[in-house]
Formats: C-alpha cells, sequence, structure tokens
C-alpha cells in the first residue's frame, strides 16, 4: 500500500512538474510577440505617412486654386484707370481712338476677359470642393490607420492605450521640450513602439484641424468675399497655423 502511494505521489509530481510554466519559453513567446507588434506598428506608421505625404500635396494644389480664385476675382473688380493723371491723360489723348474710348465706357475691361475670368473663378471653387472631399478621404485612412495601431498594442496586452498616455504624448511634444536637439537625442534616440502610435495621434489632431480651417475658408468663399479676407485666406492656408512644423521635422525621421 505504502509502495502504491509512492507511485501515485511521483507520478503527480511529474504531472505537476509538465505543466509548470517554463520562464524561458514565456520569455521567448514575449520576444516574439513584441517584435510581431513592433512590426506591424512599424509598417502602419509607413502607410500613415504615406497618406501624409499626399495629404501635403493636395494643400499645395489647394493654395493654388485658392490663389487663383483671389486672383480671378481682384481682376473683375480692379478699378478703371485714373484719367485724373495729367500723365494718363496726356497719353488717351495722344491715342485717342474709338477702341480706347469703349474700353474706357465698359470699365477697363474686355467681355472677354470678364468671361474668362468667370470661368476661372468657376473652376478655382470646385477644384476647392473637390479638395475638401479628397483630403476628407484621407483623414478617414489616417483615422484607420491610427486604430489599427492602437488595435495591435491593446492585443499585445499594453498597459495603456497610447493615445491615452498624457506623459507619452507630452514627451513627443517639441513644445513641452527644451529644443528639437535635445528632443532627437534623448527621448527619440529610441523611440517605443508607443511612441509611433502617439505621434500618429498628435499628427492626425493636426491635419485634421487644418482641414477644418480649409473647410470654413472654401465655404466662406463668395463673389462678395472682400480683398482682405482673400488675402488672409492665402496666407492662413500657406502657414498651417494648426500643423506644428518640428513635430512633422521629427515623425519624418522616424520613418524607416
Amino acid at each position: 500500500m505504502d509502495n502504491e502511494n509512492k507511485i501515485n505521489n511521483t507520478a503527480e509530481a511529474r504531472n505537476k512538474s509538465a505543466y509548470k510554466p517554463n520562464p524561458e519559453m514565456e520569455s521567448e513567446e514575449d520576444k516574439k510577440l513584441e517584435g510581431e507588434t513592433k512590426e506591424k506598428v512599424f509598417q502602419i506608421f509607413k502607410d500613415f505617412f504615406t497618406r501624409v505625404a499626399k495629404l501635403d500635396e493636395l494643400v499645395a494644389v489647394g493654395g493654388r486654386l485658392l490663389t487663383g480664385f483671389q486672383q480671378g476675382l481682384e481682376f473683375l473688380r480692379r478699378p478703371p484707370i485714373n484719367k485724373t493723371s495729367k500723365l494718363i491723360e496726356n497719353i488717351i489723348k495722344a491715342n485717342e481712338t474709338k477702341r480706347l474710348k469703349s474700353y474706357f465706357e465698359v470699365g477697363c475691361i474686355t467681355s472677354h476677359d470678364s468671361v474668362e475670368n468667370m470661368s476661372k473663378l468657376r473652376t478655382c471653387l470646385l477644384g476647392l470642393h473637390d479638395h475638401l472631399i479628397k483630403v476628407k478621404s484621407l483623414l478617414n485612412d489616417l483615422k484607420c490607420l491610427l486604430e489599427d495601431a492602437t488595435a495591435a498594442l491593446q492585443t499585445a496586452n499594453e498597459q495603456l492605450s497610447p493615445l491615452l498616455d498624457k506623459e507619452s504624448v507630452e514627451r513627443l511634444d517639441p513644445q513641452e521640450n527644451n529644443g528639437e536637439d535635445e528632443m532627437a537625442s534623448s527621448q527619440l534616440q529610441e523611440p517605443q513602439v508607443t511612441d509611433y502610435a502617439a505621434l500618429m495621434g498628435i499628427i492626425y489632431n493636426m491635419v485634421k484641424q487644418d482641414y477644418a480651417m480649409q473647410e470654413k475658408i472654401v465655404t466662406s468663399l463668395n463673389l462678395k468675399s472682400s480683398s482682405g479676407e482673400l488675402e488672409s485666406y492665402c496666407l492662413m492656408w500657406s502657414l498651417r497655423p494648426y500643423v506644428n512644423e518640428q513635430t512633422m521635422h521629427l515623425a519624418w525621421k522616424l520613418v524607416p
């Protein structure tokens, strides 16, 4: 009976040892999962910035369309020649023709110029509305990629979503640091996988606000837009005040 108990105890001990977790095996699995997660997030990061590059191209095209609208409208409402100037008066008298008289009578703009510039205004305005559609589509792509990166990290049992990790976000914001060189040499020298996701979140918010500004500009354009308004619109479009250039520069450095 004692021998039988010993045999049973020995078998039970063997069974327990067989199911005992192997720290080395767990470590290998963790490393494998970590590597797969990094690779997936890096690929998402590359895809994300491929679309950011397309977005930059669209913004440049939209800026040219906005400038075209401004030029077309300014041409249509440019003031007539000031004939009170003695020099201008002498030139007109020396070259007074029926054609020149007609030109002054219609406000110093030909019907051809009028039709051509009205067509230009329409083309630019339609182009700007098409621009908004394309940018909106890219923003949706960026949002999906951001969600994919977050999901990949959550699947890998990250303790905190990078988009909610305020400290991680602040570490990547140049405004929270003394300078770009210091940030690049210390905190971004060996970025963590969560840093990539956090950076995508920061940039998505910037370009989203930039789009909202562009949308307001385009929807406010009309034939009554003042010269001052148009000049301000063009300036703000080119400046992109919601996009932090330092953050974008640092992000592009991380693109593999």
